[in-house]
Formats: C-alpha cells, structure tokens, sequence
C-alpha cells in the first residue's frame, strides 16, 4: 500500500487572522486583493509554511493542468477570508458576531477535518493532514481549523483587535501586549501616522492665554 503524505499543521491561532490581512486596506471602501490568482494563493501559504518550496511547484503545475478547479479554490479561499475577516472584525469591536459567516467557516472546517489525522512523530503525537494526491485546496484546511481554534480560545478571542487607522487599514491582529493596549497594525506605519496627526493637531491648536 503506498504511503499517503502527511503535510504538518502549523500551531498557531494567528493564522487566519494573517490570511484576512490578504487584502489591503481591508476596512476601506476599496480594498486592494492580493490573491488575484492561485499562483498568489500557493506564494502566500509557502511564505506562511503551509507548503514547501516543491510542493508549491506541484500544485502550480497541478493548478496548470485544470485551471478551472484551481480558479474555483481561489473563490473558495476569498470567501472563506472574507467570512473570518468579518466575524473576527465583529469580535474585536464587540459587534454581534454574523452567523452566515460562521457558517462559512464551518463547512470549510467540516471538510478540513476530514483530512486531518493524529500521527506519531519522533517527538510525540501531533496533529496532520493526510492526502495521497495533490490536493488544490489543502492550504484552506489549516487556515479553517485555525479559525475554529482563535473562536474557541476564551484567552486569546478577547485578544483580537484591528488596527485604528481612520484610513480603513483594517487589519486584524492579537494582542499581546500585557495591559491590552496594541491599536495599531504597525507603531512604525499606522501608529506613526497617528502620532503624527496628534502632533499636527496640537500645533494648529491656538495658544492658551493667561
């Protein structure tokens, strides 16, 4: 019996929230994508370490040969983005979470976890993913169960925030600062054009006489 590959699940919680910051200025009215093709899609999830250098060459070539299904993954993974953008974006600022985005996210996990598998490592048992084909859409699984994990995780949901750039920079983070007070993507980008602003605005204030 040939011997099907297993493909590690990354732990982290962060992840889904990297891959709604997919699209730029996510909180604006003009968002700017960045998975404009499945070739994008296969260059994220190696830069994220979902997949190896050489299985992002299969699963080009693979997407080559049926570029229909590999079209259909990308709306698949767009939606599925959008779904944990919004309800995360709904959690951080303590709106009333959407349900049929959470049903996005769970039919994406319901599939995911169909080719998930406990396995035995050198170091123990861990989680993987199990598939004996070259599989278009195995970088969603792992996005989706990290989905599920941020939405069941008491310590770290309460975390999550969004950047406060009046701009629409939108993008979704954890905090992890002790006292809870991250409210910025970046303090060198958004947070220092904050800064900034607040610099300027105190110098067009008029002098306060005495």
């Amino acid at each position: 019996m040939k011997k099907q590959k297993e493909i590690p699940i990354p732990d982290t919680l962060e992840l889904c929230l990297d891959f709604s910051n997919t699209a730029d200025w996510h909180a604006s009215e003009h968002p700017e994508e960045q998975l404009n093709n499945y070739a994008d899609l296969v260059k994220w999830a190696g830069g994220k370490g979902l997949i190896l250098a050489s299985e992002a060459r299969e699963l080009n070539k693979e997407a080559g040969h049926h570029p229909e299904q590999a079209s259909q993954v990308l709306g698949r993974a767009i939606e599925l983005r959008e779904a944990i953008y919004r309800i995360f974006s709904a959690q951080a600022h303590g709106r009333i979470l959407p349900q049929t985005d959470l049903g996005i996210i769970n039919r994406a996990l319901s599939y995911a976890l169909s080719k998930a598998q406990v396995i035995l490592t050198a170091n123990g048992f861990r989680w993987g993913w199990v598939s004996d084909k070259i599989a278009l859409d195995r970088m969603l699984w792992p996005i989706a169960r990290s989905a599920a994990d941020l939405l069941t995780s008491d310590k770290w949901l309460a975390r999550v925030g969004q950047c406060n750039d009046d701009r629409g920079c939108g993008w979704l983070f954890l905090d992890k600062s002790k006292n809870h007070s991250r409210r910025w993507c970046d303090i060198k980008d958004c947070g220092n054009r904050a800064k900034q602003q607040r610099h300027y605005r105190r110098l067009k204030q008029p002098a306060k006489h005495t």
